[in-house]
């Protein structure tokens, strides 16, 4: 079962319930869930599920294991250095700290519960149909150079298989990194899908020139590489796209 703000065509076989973050679930929603994936942004306030749904999550007896989907942005820029999940958090702008309001929530939340609750910190999401192929097949696609500047990424499919370890390893208040083993800067992952395409490489664009919306250019304000040692050593992950390299050709190899 999922939930959805509107009334959109869903994949044959899979039900929801209306939640907008307004309003709690319909009564019964949860009734026999076993296990709750939460991916909603949080607001100013934090997160709407545990403001308007922490009660009926704390009234699922069936309930075993909840699982909130945050992001990397919550340790904010560390100049290209290795951050792990002891790490203080130090977000650098309004969305990192929502994102860290919202762990507080939920990890607040584990203490009235008996399922587990986790926190999952997502780095830059890849995967079919999200990735830089189409811009660079539409010729928009640019190659943004800050020196020093990396980020660290994980493919969607690796997202999936962290939580079923997760599933089978449940620790309650645990909090894991999710990334692919090799933190890169942007402009050597758009050259390498050019050369997968057989497409010119798009020229560089220095950062000082280039023309970003707001919420571009507060990406290029944190650099850092994200440790994913957690996810391998406690919940026994193998990475089956391990850098974006192999996730790249493997989408490509897909499309054919």
């Amino acid at each position: 079962m999922a939930t959805q703000r509107r009334a959109d065509p869903l994949p044959e076989k899979v039900t929801a319930v209306p939640f907008d973050g307004s309003a709690p679930l319909p009564e019964g929603a949860l009734d026999g869930v076993t296990h709750i994936v939460s991916s909603i942004p949080p607001d100013d306030a934090g997160d709407p599920v545990i403001r308007h749904a922490a009660h009926q999550i704390r009234d699922c007896t069936s309930l075993q294991w909840v699982a909130y989907l945050s992001t990397t942005g919550v340790y904010g820029d560390r100049q290209g250095g290795w951050v792990d999940e002891t790490g203080a958090l130090k977000p650098a702008g309004a969305r990192g700290e929502r994102r860290v309001l919202a762990e507080s929530q939920w990890l607040d939340l584990q203490n009235r519960v008996s399922a587990a609750v986790q926190i999952f910190r997502l780095a830059g999401i890849y995967g079919p149909g999200r990735n830089g192929f189409t811009a660079l097949r539409n010729g928009t696609a640019r190659r943004v150079v800050k020196p020093g500047q990396v980020f660290s990424r994980i493919h969607v499919s690796d997202i999936a298989a962290t939580l079923l370890a997760s599933i089978d390893r449940p620790r309650r208040g645990g909090i894991y990194n999710v990334c692919d083993n090799e933190p890169a800067p942007p402009q050597d992952v758009v050259a390498f899908a050019a050369e997968l395409l057989g497409l010119p490489v798009p020229p560089d664009i220095p950062f000082a020139d280039a023309d970003l919306s707001p919420m571009g250019r507060s990406f290029y304000g944190e650099s850092k590489r994200v440790s994913n040692d957690l996810i391998k050593s406690e919940l026994g992950v193998r990475l089956r796209y391990p850098d974006y390299r192999t996730g790249l050709k493997a989408i490509l190899a897909g499309e054919a």
